[in-house]
């Protein structure tokens, strides 16, 4: 046999019962995979990495208990600006202040969709699934409610026909819909999570105008106030016509 040239290739047996760590001899990109397995160990540290412009935002709060003893991770659709993070920062930010603020122990989340432009403050219902998939699943099952404030009649056609399908490891049936802030102090003192005042707003207009809930907006010219003679005018046609059969 002719002596080997440069295109021989070599193989590397690792015996994995010695307990050898292998990851030095792997590629980057396998490396790489490995270490986005682990992100979600709660040990790792994101000190090094700057939030403080997310915090300014205050999307995403910690705030006070419901009255099952949960504690409040309060969520303002409006407030968050989906153009400009990106999914993967959303769940590293999202993690970071699982970690940190709620360490421990069972949550809920008060999310307020008031007002929310899909353009503008939806990250998109594809990465909040891929978010919530990557939690670990003793963060999953802390979480024992979401009260969903104001969900439209958009949201309420998604949840319904494809939740099932869409969400997983229990989430459809933890999320409660909220349609008027009154039905959310039965479950949450009051004082125990901040109102927006624009959710205090929109809660007043869909309790003078309840068909907004479905998409409809009645009257928006508020034309029922102005009198019309279209009563009139048909109760004079038919003592016209009267007159002319009697005659």
């Amino acid at each position: 046999m002719g002596s080997s040239s440069s295109d021989d290739f070599s193989v590397l047996v690792l015996a994995s019962d010695l307990g050898v760590d292998a990851r030095p001899f792997l590629s980057n990109h396998d490396t790489e995979i490995q270490d986005q397995d682990h992100w979600h160990d709660c040990s790792q540290d994101f000190s090094d990495e700057d939030f403080s412009d997310l915090d300014i935002l205050q999307f995403f709060r910690r705030q006070g208990s419901d009255k099952s003893g949960n504690r409040i991770i309060r969520i303002v659709g409006k407030y968050f600006p989906a153009p400009v993070v990106s999914g993967e920062r959303l769940k590293r930010y999202i993690y970071h202040k699982i970690c940190t603020e709620l360490p421990e122990g069972p949550f809920c989340i008060v999310y307020m969709h008031s007002t929310v432009q899909k353009e503008d403050n939806s990250p998109g219902a594809t990465i909040l699934r891929w978010i919530y998939e990557e939690l670990p699943s003793e963060i999953k099952d802390r979480l024992q409610v979401i009260y969903f404030i104001h969900p439209g009649l958009r949201s309420r056609l998604v949840f319904a026909t494809l939740g099932r399908f869409f969400l997983s490891g229990g989430l459809y049936w933890k999320i409660k819909y909220i349609s008027r802030l009154q039905y959310l102090w039965e479950d949450i003192k009051k004082g125990e999570v901040e109102i927006p005042e624009f959710v205090q707003n929109h809660d007043n207009v869909l309790e003078h105008r309840p068909l907004t809930d479905y998409g409809i907006e009645p009257d928006p010219l508020h034309l029922t106030e102005v009198p019309t003679s279209g009563y009139s005018l048909g109760r004079y046609e038919e003592r016209l016509t009267s007159r002319e059969f009697m005659s």
